[in-house]
């Protein structure tokens, strides 16, 4: 069973994956495949949207199942499925700009990750903090200093006027994110596009076999 589901998806996945890539490298005057590989982007884009249906309807169903069963936490589950659905048939019947739609994703929507970025902030001072009682290292203390000072830098500060103090504290946040932090978002990003380029040509070269596992 398992080889014959090789022999079946290989040479489909490959010619798939050579399909859409010879139609991004040739030109689209003189490019026969320019027609086949957005048909088969339509299709990939169709099949996520499929995955995140399912993704959805597992939601739904997990907590559904937690209000049945009146799990510990259940009325938790019953707020997320409540919005959940408002949103959803508000989105659908009135579409994104109806004005109750744009209300909930302002008042609800962005106050929770706002929420989230300052626990994300407060965890990460936090960390910081055990890091250096635990191991106290030059680096450690770099990550503790760092990570105050760009809170310092970003949230407001006491007080309408700004300090000379408050303003060399900006200027260091500016120049850690947009030297440091934006270089190592740079490498991490080049990483992910080379793993995606090796992981892709494993694919097209038959290496790997992920859809037949």
């Amino acid at each position: 069973m398992k080889l014959g589901a090789y022999l079946l998806w290989t040479p489909v996945a490959v010619a798939a994956g050579w399909t859409v890539l010879l139609g991004y490298l040739l030109d689209d005057a003189v490019n026969p495949l320019a027609d086949l590989r957005l048909l088969l982007l339509r299709w990939a884009v169709w099949i996520a949207a499929a995955a995140v249906l399912m993704g959805l309807l597992n939601l739904l169903t997990v907590h559904w199942s937690k209000i049945s069963l009146l799990e510990p936490g259940w009325p938790y589950s019953a707020l997320v499925l409540l919005f959940f659905l408002t949103t959803l048939v508000l989105g659908v019947v009135f579409g994104t700009d109806y004005p109750i739609v744009s209300l909930l994703f302002q008042y609800v929507q962005l106050p929770v990750e706002a929420s989230l970025m300052g626990l994300l902030a407060i965890t990460l001072v936090l960390a910081g903090v055990r890091l250096m009682l635990r191991r106290r290292h030059l680096t450690s203390a770099i990550f503790l200093v760092v990570a105050v000072l760009v809170l310092l830098g970003t949230g407001p500060w006491p007080g309408g006027n700004a300090s000379a103090l408050q303003e060399a504290i900006v200027v260091g946040r500016r120049w850690i994110t947009q030297v440091f932090a934006a270089g190592g978002a740079r490498g991490i990003v080049i990483g992910i596009a080379l793993g995606a380029i090796t992981t892709g040509l494993r694919v097209l070269l038959a290496s790997d076999r992920p859809y037949a596992d």
